[in-house]
Protein backbone atom coordinates (compact mmCIF):
# COMPACT_ATOMS: atom_id res chain seq x y z
CA UNK A 1 0.00 0.00 0.00
CA UNK A 2 0.88 3.72 -0.73
CA UNK A 3 2.75 4.76 2.66
CA UNK A 4 1.42 8.34 3.72
CA UNK A 5 2.97 10.91 6.28
CA UNK A 6 1.21 11.97 9.15
CA UNK A 7 1.40 15.06 11.09
CA UNK A 8 -2.22 14.60 13.17
CA UNK A 9 -2.12 11.86 16.46
CA UNK A 10 -5.32 10.37 18.40
CA UNK A 11 -8.60 12.06 18.19
CA UNK A 12 -7.62 14.38 15.87
CA UNK A 13 -6.23 11.57 13.09
CA UNK A 14 -9.42 9.90 14.18
CA UNK A 15 -11.72 12.94 13.32
CA UNK A 16 -10.47 13.78 10.46
CA UNK A 17 -12.76 12.06 7.08
CA UNK A 18 -9.80 11.65 5.03
CA UNK A 19 -7.50 9.55 7.47
CA UNK A 20 -9.84 7.98 9.72
CA UNK A 21 -9.79 4.38 9.30
CA UNK A 22 -11.67 3.61 13.00
CA UNK A 23 -11.10 0.16 13.87
CA UNK A 24 -8.94 -1.04 11.06
CA UNK A 25 -6.14 0.85 12.57
CA UNK A 26 -3.41 -1.53 13.51
CA UNK A 27 -1.98 -2.24 16.84
CA UNK A 28 1.73 -0.74 15.62
CA UNK A 29 -0.66 2.31 14.02
CA UNK A 30 -2.43 2.56 17.83
CA UNK A 31 1.19 2.59 19.35
CA UNK A 32 2.91 4.78 16.94
CA UNK A 33 -0.16 7.43 16.77
CA UNK A 34 -1.60 7.65 20.37
CA UNK A 35 -4.44 5.76 19.15
CA UNK A 36 -3.95 3.05 22.54
CA UNK A 37 -7.57 3.45 24.25
CA UNK A 38 -9.32 5.14 21.48
CA UNK A 39 -10.47 2.42 19.70
CA UNK A 40 -11.88 -1.05 20.68
CA UNK A 41 -9.19 -3.20 21.20
CA UNK A 42 -10.52 -5.57 18.21
CA UNK A 43 -8.64 -4.91 14.78
CA UNK A 44 -10.87 -5.03 11.52
CA UNK A 45 -10.41 -5.07 7.46
CA UNK A 46 -12.44 -3.21 5.19
CA UNK A 47 -14.81 -5.56 4.37
CA UNK A 48 -15.55 -6.33 7.89
CA UNK A 49 -16.00 -2.31 8.46
CA UNK A 50 -18.41 -2.57 5.07
CA UNK A 51 -20.41 -5.22 6.52
CA UNK A 52 -21.43 -3.39 9.19
CA UNK A 53 -22.02 -0.48 7.57
CA UNK A 54 -24.64 -2.93 5.41
CA UNK A 55 -26.20 -3.70 8.71
CA UNK A 56 -26.68 -0.31 9.36
CA UNK A 57 -28.48 0.29 5.99
CA UNK A 58 -31.05 -2.41 6.04
CA UNK A 59 -32.12 -1.46 9.28
CA UNK A 60 -33.57 1.89 8.01
CA UNK A 61 -36.73 2.52 7.13
CA UNK A 62 -36.52 4.63 3.73
CA UNK A 63 -34.21 5.74 1.08
CA UNK A 64 -34.15 9.04 3.05
CA UNK A 65 -32.74 7.66 5.95
CA UNK A 66 -29.98 5.86 3.81
CA UNK A 67 -28.74 8.67 2.56
CA UNK A 68 -28.70 10.54 6.34
CA UNK A 69 -26.69 7.45 7.46
CA UNK A 70 -24.16 7.91 4.42
CA UNK A 71 -24.24 11.44 4.89
CA UNK A 72 -22.55 10.71 8.12
CA UNK A 73 -20.30 7.65 7.24
CA UNK A 74 -18.92 10.06 4.53
CA UNK A 75 -18.05 12.51 7.31
CA UNK A 76 -16.49 9.95 9.71
CA UNK A 77 -14.58 7.92 7.23
CA UNK A 78 -14.03 8.61 3.71
CA UNK A 79 -12.71 5.52 2.23
CA UNK A 80 -15.29 3.50 3.81
CA UNK A 81 -18.18 5.65 2.38
CA UNK A 82 -16.60 4.44 -1.36
CA UNK A 83 -16.01 1.57 -0.38
CA UNK A 84 -19.47 0.80 0.19
CA UNK A 85 -21.11 3.16 -2.41
CA UNK A 86 -18.97 1.79 -5.02
CA UNK A 87 -19.13 -2.04 -4.31
CA UNK A 88 -23.49 -2.04 -5.22
CA UNK A 89 -23.63 1.25 -7.45
CA UNK A 90 -27.29 0.34 -8.96
CA UNK A 91 -28.32 0.23 -5.21
CA UNK A 92 -26.53 3.18 -4.00
CA UNK A 93 -26.72 5.70 -6.70
CA UNK A 94 -30.57 6.28 -6.25
CA UNK A 95 -29.55 6.97 -2.47
CA UNK A 96 -26.86 8.98 -2.76
CA UNK A 97 -28.58 10.84 -5.91
CA UNK A 98 -31.55 11.26 -7.67
CA UNK A 99 -34.37 11.09 -6.86
CA UNK A 100 -33.56 10.55 -2.82
CA UNK A 101 -31.28 14.05 -3.17
CA UNK A 102 -34.08 15.69 -4.22
CA UNK A 103 -35.87 14.74 -0.47
CA UNK A 104 -32.87 15.54 0.77
CA UNK A 105 -32.63 18.89 -1.03
CA UNK A 106 -35.40 19.83 0.46
CA UNK A 107 -35.25 18.90 4.23
CA UNK A 108 -31.57 20.11 3.70
CA UNK A 109 -31.86 22.37 6.75
CA UNK A 110 -33.57 20.26 8.84
CA UNK A 111 -31.58 17.06 8.37
CA UNK A 112 -28.34 19.07 8.29
CA UNK A 113 -25.25 17.49 10.09
CA UNK A 114 -22.26 18.70 9.35
CA UNK A 115 -20.85 21.52 6.89
CA UNK A 116 -19.38 20.01 3.66
CA UNK A 117 -18.13 22.34 0.94
CA UNK A 118 -18.14 25.86 0.80
CA UNK A 119 -20.55 28.09 0.90
CA UNK A 120 -19.84 32.21 -0.82
CA UNK A 121 -22.41 34.58 -0.37
CA UNK A 122 -23.20 37.99 -1.20
CA UNK A 123 -21.80 38.91 2.25
CA UNK A 124 -18.02 38.04 0.74
CA UNK A 125 -18.34 40.73 -2.27
CA UNK A 126 -14.98 42.07 -2.56
CA UNK A 127 -12.96 39.60 -1.10
CA UNK A 128 -14.39 36.17 -2.68
CA UNK A 129 -10.77 34.80 -3.14
CA UNK A 130 -9.57 35.65 0.48
CA UNK A 131 -12.50 33.38 1.43
CA UNK A 132 -11.80 31.08 -1.40
CA UNK A 133 -8.35 30.20 0.13
CA UNK A 134 -9.50 29.39 3.25
CA UNK A 135 -10.04 25.84 1.06
CA UNK A 136 -7.47 23.18 2.89
CA UNK A 137 -6.43 21.98 -0.36
CA UNK A 138 -4.50 23.93 -3.22
CA UNK A 139 -4.59 21.74 -6.28
CA UNK A 140 -8.34 21.46 -6.63
CA UNK A 141 -9.55 20.50 -10.06
CA UNK A 142 -13.06 20.69 -9.99
CA UNK A 143 -15.56 22.90 -7.67
CA UNK A 144 -19.33 22.15 -8.42
CA UNK A 145 -21.29 25.50 -7.78
CA UNK A 146 -25.28 26.13 -7.70
CA UNK A 147 -27.38 28.80 -6.54
CA UNK A 148 -30.13 26.59 -5.94
CA UNK A 149 -32.14 28.68 -8.25
CA UNK A 150 -33.27 25.44 -10.13
CA UNK A 151 -32.75 22.60 -8.43
CA UNK A 152 -34.12 19.32 -10.17
CA UNK A 153 -37.82 19.91 -10.74
CA UNK A 154 -38.05 21.59 -6.95
CA UNK A 155 -37.99 25.43 -8.13
CA UNK A 156 -35.73 27.59 -6.20
CA UNK A 157 -34.58 26.46 -3.16
CA UNK A 158 -31.46 28.29 -2.12
CA UNK A 159 -29.05 26.89 0.14
CA UNK A 160 -31.33 23.82 0.55
CA UNK A 161 -29.74 23.04 -3.04
CA UNK A 162 -26.28 22.66 -1.65
CA UNK A 163 -27.03 18.88 -1.57
CA UNK A 164 -26.81 19.03 -5.10
CA UNK A 165 -23.24 19.75 -5.53
CA UNK A 166 -22.45 17.10 -2.96
CA UNK A 167 -23.97 14.76 -4.75
CA UNK A 168 -22.72 15.35 -7.82
CA UNK A 169 -19.13 15.83 -6.93
CA UNK A 170 -19.41 11.92 -5.06
CA UNK A 171 -20.46 10.98 -8.41
CA UNK A 172 -17.46 11.79 -10.03
CA UNK A 173 -15.64 9.53 -7.50
CA UNK A 174 -17.96 6.76 -7.70
CA UNK A 175 -18.44 6.05 -11.34
CA UNK A 176 -15.42 7.17 -12.29
CA UNK A 177 -13.11 7.46 -10.00
CA UNK A 178 -11.86 10.75 -9.43
CA UNK A 179 -9.85 11.40 -6.69
CA UNK A 180 -12.46 12.99 -3.91
CA UNK A 181 -9.63 15.51 -2.40
CA UNK A 182 -9.51 17.00 -5.70
CA UNK A 183 -13.69 18.29 -5.55
CA UNK A 184 -15.17 21.13 -3.96
CA UNK A 185 -18.60 21.38 -3.90
CA UNK A 186 -19.68 24.95 -3.56
CA UNK A 187 -23.64 27.15 -2.86
CA UNK A 188 -23.08 30.41 -4.24
CA UNK A 189 -25.95 32.21 -1.83
CA UNK A 190 -27.67 34.69 -3.52
CA UNK A 191 -30.35 34.63 -1.87
CA UNK A 192 -33.79 32.78 -2.73
CA UNK A 193 -37.14 33.49 -4.23
CA UNK A 194 -38.69 31.05 -1.73
CA UNK A 195 -40.58 33.13 0.78
CA UNK A 196 -41.32 29.75 2.70
CA UNK A 197 -38.00 29.14 3.07
CA UNK A 198 -36.78 32.81 4.18
CA UNK A 199 -39.77 32.24 7.02
CA UNK A 200 -38.54 28.88 7.90
CA UNK A 201 -35.91 29.48 11.27
CA UNK A 202 -33.79 26.43 10.34
CA UNK A 203 -33.27 27.56 6.95
CA UNK A 204 -29.25 27.87 6.65
CA UNK A 205 -29.17 30.23 3.65
CA UNK A 206 -29.18 34.36 2.74
CA UNK A 207 -33.34 35.54 3.94
CA UNK A 208 -33.38 37.63 1.00
CA UNK A 209 -34.41 38.06 -2.56
CA UNK A 210 -32.07 37.35 -5.33
CA UNK A 211 -29.90 40.44 -6.40
CA UNK A 212 -30.89 42.38 -10.02
CA UNK A 213 -29.18 40.97 -12.74
CA UNK A 214 -26.53 43.52 -13.06
CA UNK A 215 -25.60 42.73 -9.50
CA UNK A 216 -25.46 39.27 -10.23
CA UNK A 217 -23.41 39.14 -12.90
CA UNK A 218 -20.60 41.33 -10.98
CA UNK A 219 -20.70 38.94 -7.93
CA UNK A 220 -20.31 35.85 -10.62
CA UNK A 221 -17.75 37.73 -12.40
CA UNK A 222 -15.70 38.08 -9.04
CA UNK A 223 -16.23 34.37 -8.39
CA UNK A 224 -15.20 32.94 -11.85
CA UNK A 225 -12.05 34.64 -11.71
CA UNK A 226 -11.51 34.27 -7.85
CA UNK A 227 -11.15 30.48 -9.22
CA UNK A 228 -8.78 31.74 -11.43
CA UNK A 229 -6.63 33.41 -9.19
CA UNK A 230 -6.89 30.87 -6.21
CA UNK A 231 -6.83 27.64 -7.89
CA UNK A 232 -5.71 27.66 -11.02
CA UNK A 233 -6.42 25.15 -13.50
CA UNK A 234 -9.80 24.04 -11.70
CA UNK A 235 -12.70 23.31 -13.71
CA UNK A 236 -16.21 24.89 -12.89
CA UNK A 237 -19.26 22.97 -12.98
CA UNK A 238 -22.31 24.95 -13.32
CA UNK A 239 -25.25 22.75 -11.55
CA UNK A 240 -29.00 23.64 -11.41
CA UNK A 241 -28.57 27.55 -11.88
CA UNK A 242 -31.82 29.72 -13.17
CA UNK A 243 -32.77 28.51 -16.59
CA UNK A 244 -32.16 32.07 -17.93
CA UNK A 245 -28.57 32.02 -15.90
CA UNK A 246 -27.86 29.03 -16.46
CA UNK A 247 -27.88 30.31 -20.65
CA UNK A 248 -26.20 33.01 -20.03
CA UNK A 249 -23.55 32.24 -18.27
CA UNK A 250 -21.97 29.19 -19.89
CA UNK A 251 -22.38 31.42 -23.17
CA UNK A 252 -20.21 34.57 -20.66
CA UNK A 253 -17.42 31.74 -19.84
CA UNK A 254 -17.33 28.75 -21.85
CA UNK A 255 -14.66 30.43 -24.09
CA UNK A 256 -12.78 31.92 -21.65
CA UNK A 257 -12.54 29.44 -18.54
CA UNK A 258 -12.69 25.76 -17.98
CA UNK A 259 -15.99 25.09 -17.68
CA UNK A 260 -19.08 23.76 -18.28
CA UNK A 261 -22.71 23.38 -17.80
CA UNK A 262 -24.28 19.44 -16.38
CA UNK A 263 -27.85 20.67 -16.79
CA UNK A 264 -27.35 21.85 -20.23
CA UNK A 265 -24.62 20.08 -21.88
CA UNK A 266 -24.37 17.16 -19.63
CA UNK A 267 -28.47 16.76 -20.33
CA UNK A 268 -27.82 17.49 -23.67
CA UNK A 269 -24.86 14.29 -24.00
CA UNK A 270 -26.93 11.55 -22.18
CA UNK A 271 -30.14 12.42 -24.32
CA UNK A 272 -28.30 12.43 -27.69
CA UNK A 273 -26.76 8.89 -26.35
CA UNK A 274 -30.06 7.50 -25.96
CA UNK A 275 -31.34 8.43 -28.89
CA UNK A 276 -28.37 6.73 -30.56
CA UNK A 277 -28.86 3.73 -29.33
CA UNK A 278 -32.46 3.98 -30.19
CA UNK A 279 -32.04 4.57 -34.01
CA UNK A 280 -29.13 1.54 -33.88
CA UNK A 281 -32.36 -0.38 -32.71
CA UNK A 282 -34.65 1.05 -35.51
CA UNK A 283 -31.92 0.93 -37.79
CA UNK A 284 -32.21 4.87 -38.83
CA UNK A 285 -30.39 8.10 -38.67
CA UNK A 286 -30.52 10.82 -36.48
CA UNK A 287 -31.21 13.07 -39.70
CA UNK A 288 -34.22 10.95 -40.86
CA UNK A 289 -35.62 12.57 -37.17
CA UNK A 290 -38.09 14.87 -35.94
CA UNK A 291 -37.78 15.83 -32.55
CA UNK A 292 -40.40 17.66 -30.25
CA UNK A 293 -39.39 19.04 -27.11
CA UNK A 294 -42.22 19.82 -24.22
CA UNK A 295 -40.28 22.74 -22.22
CA UNK A 296 -38.40 25.39 -23.79
CA UNK A 297 -35.90 25.87 -21.03
CA UNK A 298 -32.00 25.66 -20.87
CA UNK A 299 -32.13 22.19 -20.48
CA UNK A 300 -34.46 22.13 -23.81
CA UNK A 301 -32.46 24.46 -25.66
CA UNK A 302 -29.30 22.42 -24.51
CA UNK A 303 -30.14 19.23 -25.51
CA UNK A 304 -31.17 20.88 -29.19
CA UNK A 305 -28.30 22.31 -29.83
CA UNK A 306 -26.44 19.97 -29.41
CA UNK A 307 -28.27 17.80 -31.71
CA UNK A 308 -27.92 20.27 -34.25
CA UNK A 309 -23.98 19.97 -33.79
CA UNK A 310 -24.63 16.40 -34.32
CA UNK A 311 -26.39 16.86 -37.43
CA UNK A 312 -24.17 19.58 -38.53
CA UNK A 313 -21.06 17.17 -37.91
CA UNK A 314 -23.15 14.33 -40.15
CA UNK A 315 -22.90 16.70 -42.98
CA UNK A 316 -26.44 19.00 -42.37
CA UNK A 317 -26.31 22.83 -42.75
CA UNK A 318 -27.49 24.80 -39.48
CA UNK A 319 -30.44 26.00 -40.78
CA UNK A 320 -31.74 22.17 -42.13
CA UNK A 321 -30.49 20.44 -38.94
CA UNK A 322 -32.48 23.37 -36.55
CA UNK A 323 -34.96 22.70 -38.91
CA UNK A 324 -35.38 19.09 -37.59
CA UNK A 325 -36.34 20.50 -33.98
CA UNK A 326 -39.54 21.97 -32.73
CA UNK A 327 -40.26 23.12 -29.06
CA UNK A 328 -43.35 23.50 -27.16
CA UNK A 329 -43.10 25.51 -23.61
CA UNK A 330 -46.34 26.63 -21.35
CA UNK A 331 -47.37 29.27 -23.98
CA UNK A 332 -47.35 26.91 -26.76
CA UNK A 333 -45.52 25.92 -29.80
CA UNK A 334 -42.39 28.20 -30.67
CA UNK A 335 -43.15 29.72 -33.63
CA UNK A 336 -42.38 32.82 -35.18
CA UNK A 337 -45.73 35.11 -34.26
CA UNK A 338 -44.54 34.58 -30.20
CA UNK A 339 -43.40 37.98 -28.94
CA UNK A 340 -41.96 36.25 -25.54
CA UNK A 341 -39.54 34.43 -27.35
CA UNK A 342 -35.63 34.53 -26.06
CA UNK A 343 -32.84 34.94 -28.61
CA UNK A 344 -32.16 30.68 -28.40
CA UNK A 345 -35.73 29.98 -28.63
CA UNK A 346 -36.26 32.24 -31.51
CA UNK A 347 -33.78 29.61 -33.82
CA UNK A 348 -36.07 26.91 -33.44
CA UNK A 349 -39.68 29.20 -34.36
CA UNK A 350 -40.38 27.66 -37.73
CA UNK A 351 -43.17 28.72 -39.84
CA UNK A 352 -46.39 26.52 -38.35
CA UNK A 353 -50.02 27.04 -36.93
CA UNK A 354 -49.67 28.24 -33.76
CA UNK A 355 -50.83 26.34 -30.83
CA UNK A 356 -51.31 25.57 -27.06
CA UNK A 357 -52.31 22.26 -27.83
CA UNK A 358 -49.58 19.62 -27.78
CA UNK A 359 -51.96 16.85 -28.52
CA UNK A 360 -52.95 18.70 -31.17
CA UNK A 361 -49.28 19.56 -31.88
CA UNK A 362 -47.89 16.06 -32.00
CA UNK A 363 -50.95 15.02 -34.77
CA UNK A 364 -49.64 17.95 -36.94
CA UNK A 365 -45.60 17.87 -36.67
CA UNK A 366 -45.62 13.81 -36.65
CA UNK A 367 -42.40 13.61 -34.46
CA UNK A 368 -40.32 10.21 -34.03
CA UNK A 369 -39.37 11.61 -31.10
CA UNK A 370 -41.06 13.70 -28.36
CA UNK A 371 -38.67 14.48 -25.38
CA UNK A 372 -40.06 16.35 -22.25
CA UNK A 373 -37.94 18.67 -20.14
CA UNK A 374 -40.82 20.52 -18.53
CA UNK A 375 -40.98 19.48 -15.40
CA UNK A 376 -44.95 18.69 -15.87
CA UNK A 377 -45.83 15.51 -14.31
CA UNK A 378 -47.85 13.34 -16.73
CA UNK A 379 -47.91 15.90 -19.51
CA UNK A 380 -47.70 13.01 -22.27
CA UNK A 381 -51.01 11.73 -21.97
CA UNK A 382 -52.53 8.54 -22.88
CA UNK A 383 -53.76 10.15 -26.08
CA UNK A 384 -50.89 11.76 -26.73
CA UNK A 385 -48.45 8.87 -26.30
CA UNK A 386 -51.18 7.24 -28.23
CA UNK A 387 -50.94 9.61 -31.18
CA UNK A 388 -47.01 8.62 -31.18
CA UNK A 389 -47.71 4.96 -31.82
CA UNK A 390 -50.14 5.40 -34.71
CA UNK A 391 -47.26 7.95 -36.35
CA UNK A 392 -44.39 5.52 -35.38
CA UNK A 393 -43.90 2.03 -35.50
CA UNK A 394 -41.66 2.51 -32.58
CA UNK A 395 -41.53 5.95 -31.34
CA UNK A 396 -38.89 7.32 -28.88
CA UNK A 397 -40.51 9.08 -25.92
CA UNK A 398 -38.22 10.39 -23.28
CA UNK A 399 -39.49 11.93 -20.26
CA UNK A 400 -36.68 13.36 -18.49
CA UNK A 401 -38.02 15.72 -16.10
CA UNK A 402 -37.39 14.24 -12.34
CA UNK A 403 -37.54 13.60 -9.52
CA UNK A 404 -39.82 11.12 -10.25
CA UNK A 405 -43.04 12.88 -9.60
CA UNK A 406 -42.52 15.39 -12.35
CA UNK A 407 -41.80 12.62 -15.07
CA UNK A 408 -43.99 13.30 -18.04
CA UNK A 409 -45.11 10.15 -18.61
CA UNK A 410 -44.04 6.64 -16.44
CA UNK A 411 -42.81 3.87 -18.22
CA UNK A 412 -45.23 1.39 -17.30
CA UNK A 413 -47.71 3.79 -18.82
CA UNK A 414 -45.54 4.14 -21.70
CA UNK A 415 -45.10 0.70 -22.38
CA UNK A 416 -48.58 -0.03 -22.16
CA UNK A 417 -50.45 2.53 -24.29
CA UNK A 418 -47.88 1.89 -26.95
CA UNK A 419 -48.49 -2.02 -27.27
CA UNK A 420 -44.52 -2.48 -25.64
CA UNK A 421 -43.54 -0.84 -28.55
CA UNK A 422 -42.26 2.43 -27.07
CA UNK A 423 -38.24 3.06 -27.11
CA UNK A 424 -38.06 4.58 -23.50
CA UNK A 425 -35.90 6.52 -20.86
CA UNK A 426 -36.68 8.56 -18.09
CA UNK A 427 -34.71 10.96 -16.67
CA UNK A 428 -35.12 8.50 -12.83
CA UNK A 429 -35.49 4.83 -13.05
CA UNK A 430 -38.46 3.39 -12.97
CA UNK A 431 -38.70 -0.82 -12.22
CA UNK A 432 -39.18 -3.00 -14.88
CA UNK A 433 -42.24 -2.92 -16.85
CA UNK A 434 -44.45 -7.28 -17.60
CA UNK A 435 -46.52 -7.04 -20.47
CA UNK A 436 -48.02 -9.47 -22.18
CA UNK A 437 -45.55 -12.38 -20.70
CA UNK A 438 -42.65 -9.72 -21.85
CA UNK A 439 -40.46 -8.14 -19.41
CA UNK A 440 -39.47 -4.42 -20.62
CA UNK A 441 -36.03 -2.60 -19.42
CA UNK A 442 -36.75 1.47 -18.96
CA UNK A 443 -33.54 3.39 -19.78
CA UNK A 444 -32.38 6.18 -17.32
CA UNK A 445 -31.38 8.85 -19.44
CA UNK A 446 -29.37 9.72 -16.19
CA UNK A 447 -26.58 12.48 -16.84
CA UNK A 448 -24.13 10.24 -14.16
CA UNK A 449 -23.46 8.24 -17.41
CA UNK A 450 -21.63 11.08 -18.85
CA UNK A 451 -20.52 13.98 -16.57
CA UNK A 452 -18.37 11.67 -14.56
CA UNK A 453 -16.63 10.26 -17.76
CA UNK A 454 -15.83 13.62 -19.28
CA UNK A 455 -14.25 14.80 -15.64
CA UNK A 456 -12.03 11.88 -15.53
CA UNK A 457 -11.23 12.41 -18.81
CA UNK A 458 -10.82 16.40 -18.22
CA UNK A 459 -8.68 15.51 -14.70
CA UNK A 460 -6.29 13.25 -16.66
CA UNK A 461 -5.70 15.59 -20.34
CA UNK A 462 -6.08 18.77 -18.52
CA UNK A 463 -7.59 20.84 -21.62
CA UNK A 464 -7.80 24.37 -21.65
CA UNK A 465 -11.82 24.67 -22.74
CA UNK A 466 -14.48 21.96 -22.53
CA UNK A 467 -16.53 21.83 -25.82
CA UNK A 468 -19.91 20.74 -27.01
CA UNK A 469 -18.18 18.27 -29.45
CA UNK A 470 -16.33 16.84 -26.32
CA UNK A 471 -19.80 15.95 -25.14
CA UNK A 472 -20.94 14.68 -28.83
CA UNK A 473 -17.89 12.25 -28.29
CA UNK A 474 -19.03 11.10 -24.35
CA UNK A 475 -22.61 10.39 -26.21
CA UNK A 476 -21.52 8.33 -29.07
CA UNK A 477 -18.48 6.37 -26.33
CA UNK A 478 -21.42 5.39 -24.46
CA UNK A 479 -23.75 4.74 -26.66
CA UNK A 480 -21.37 1.89 -28.44
CA UNK A 481 -21.31 0.44 -24.84
CA UNK A 482 -24.80 -1.10 -25.25
CA UNK A 483 -24.35 -3.98 -26.89
CA UNK A 484 -27.13 -5.93 -29.17
CA UNK A 485 -27.91 -8.37 -26.20
CA UNK A 486 -28.99 -4.82 -24.08
CA UNK A 487 -30.66 -3.66 -27.08
CA UNK A 488 -32.46 -6.71 -27.84
CA UNK A 489 -34.04 -5.62 -24.19
CA UNK A 490 -35.33 -2.55 -25.28
CA UNK A 491 -32.13 -0.89 -22.65
CA UNK A 492 -30.71 2.55 -24.37
CA UNK A 493 -28.20 3.03 -21.87
CA UNK A 494 -25.29 0.70 -20.37
CA UNK A 495 -26.02 -1.29 -17.11
CA UNK A 496 -25.39 0.65 -14.05
CA UNK A 497 -23.65 -2.69 -12.40
CA UNK A 498 -20.33 -2.03 -14.20
CA UNK A 499 -20.59 1.95 -14.21
CA UNK A 500 -16.86 2.45 -13.30
CA UNK A 501 -15.66 0.57 -16.26
CA UNK A 502 -18.39 2.15 -18.51
CA UNK A 503 -16.98 5.39 -17.36
CA UNK A 504 -13.42 4.22 -17.54
CA UNK A 505 -14.23 3.39 -21.26
CA UNK A 506 -15.87 6.42 -21.85
CA UNK A 507 -13.10 8.44 -20.85
CA UNK A 508 -10.55 6.77 -22.63
CA UNK A 509 -12.23 7.64 -25.49
CA UNK A 510 -13.18 10.72 -25.10
CA UNK A 511 -9.37 11.42 -23.88
CA UNK A 512 -8.32 9.63 -26.77
CA UNK A 513 -10.29 12.27 -28.58
CA UNK A 514 -8.76 15.21 -27.36
CA UNK A 515 -5.53 13.98 -27.62
CA UNK A 516 -5.84 13.67 -31.33
CA UNK A 517 -7.54 16.94 -31.63
CA UNK A 518 -4.62 18.46 -30.00
CA UNK A 519 -6.40 20.00 -26.69
CA UNK A 520 -4.44 18.11 -24.16
CA UNK A 521 -1.71 19.91 -22.42
CA UNK A 522 0.00 17.23 -21.11
CA UNK A 523 2.35 14.52 -22.65
CA UNK A 524 0.25 11.81 -24.32
CA UNK A 525 1.03 8.32 -23.19
CA UNK A 526 0.79 4.80 -25.08
CA UNK A 527 -2.18 3.53 -23.50
CA UNK A 528 -3.97 5.93 -22.83
CA UNK A 529 -6.96 3.21 -21.08
CA UNK A 530 -4.08 2.09 -18.97
CA UNK A 531 -2.65 5.60 -17.86
CA UNK A 532 -6.36 6.28 -17.13
CA UNK A 533 -6.82 3.40 -14.72
CA UNK A 534 -3.57 4.54 -12.80
CA UNK A 535 -4.94 7.29 -11.61
CA UNK A 536 -7.98 6.65 -10.49
CA UNK A 537 -9.17 6.61 -7.19
CA UNK A 538 -10.24 2.78 -5.42
CA UNK A 539 -11.30 2.78 -1.77
CA UNK A 540 -8.12 1.30 0.46
CA UNK A 541 -6.38 2.21 3.29
CA UNK A 542 -2.78 3.41 3.49
CA UNK A 543 -0.32 2.09 5.81
CA UNK A 544 0.64 4.94 8.44
CA UNK A 545 3.37 3.72 9.92
CA UNK A 546 6.23 0.91 8.81
CA UNK A 547 5.05 -2.57 9.43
Amino acid sequence: MTKRAHTARGVALLENPVTNKGTAFTLAERATLGLEGLLPPSVEDLDRQAERAESHLAAKPNDLERYIYLTGLLDRNETLFYRVVMADPMRFLPIVYDPTVGEACLKFGHIFRRARGMYVSLEHKGRIAEVLRNWPVNDLRFICVSTGGRILGLGDIGANGMGIPIGKLQLYTACAGVPPETLLPLLLDIGTTNAALRADPLYLGLRREPPPTEELDAFVDEFVAAVQEVFPGCCIHFEDWKGTDAIRYLARYRDRVLCYNDDIQGTASVTLAGLATALQIKGESLADQRILFLGAGSAGIGIANLIVSALVEEGLSEADARGKISLFDIDGLIEPKRKDLSPEQKVYAHDAKPSDDLLATVKALKPSVLIGVSTKGGAFTREIVEAMAEINERPIIFPLSNPTEKAEVSAEDAFTWTGGKVLYAAGVQFPDVELDGKTYHPGQANNFYIFPAVGLAVYATRPERITDAMFIEAARASADQVGSDLRDKGMLFPSQRNILETEITTAARLAEWIFDQGKATVERPADIRAWLEGMIYRPAYAEQVEA
